[in-house]
């Protein structure tokens, strides 16, 4: 991304933070670099208008695997750090980018898709325990 690009997206980061605090900025940016890898795991990174589509609950999916690889058993404390504390807060913050016009939506898209995605602290527990296992079993 060009610094032009960046400091855009910085900008208007900041501007959707100034109309909602819950969130760090550092969860909307996790956000985005989750949704490309959503995309990419779902080999649509290089599709265009509707196929290339993430739904809420796909993105949900791509947000508990990609937050896994980056923080591990850890995920979920990073999560509170940055105010997300339910899968639903991920939604929040996806419909803020969309408000902010960074992400586009279809109609049938809600902030419901992101209600009971999933239990942060067990999840990342749980994927923790099977990391170790396959250390465990070498």
């Amino acid at each position: 991304m060009a610094a032009a690009e960046q400091d855009l997206l910085e900008e208007t980061i900041q501007a959707v933070r100034r109309r909602d605090r819950r969130f760090s900025r550092h969860a909307y940016y996790f956000v985005l670099d989750a949704l490309d890898y959503t995309m990419q795991h779902l080999g649509r990174e290089k599709l265009t208008g509707e196929d290339r589509h993430v739904g809420g609950r796909e993105l949900l999916a791509g947000i508990r695997e990609f937050a896994a690889e980056q923080f591990g058993p850890m995920a979920d404390m990073v999560f509170e750090r940055w105010g997300v504390r339910a899968p639903a807060d991920f939604g929040e913050i996806v419909f803020n980018l969309i408000d902010a016009e960074l992400l586009s939506r279809r109609p049938t898209d809600s902030r419901l898709d992101f209600v009971d995605g999933f239990d942060f602290r067990e999840t990342f527990a749980e994927k923790h325990r099977q990391s170790l296992d396959r250390i465990a079993a070498r």
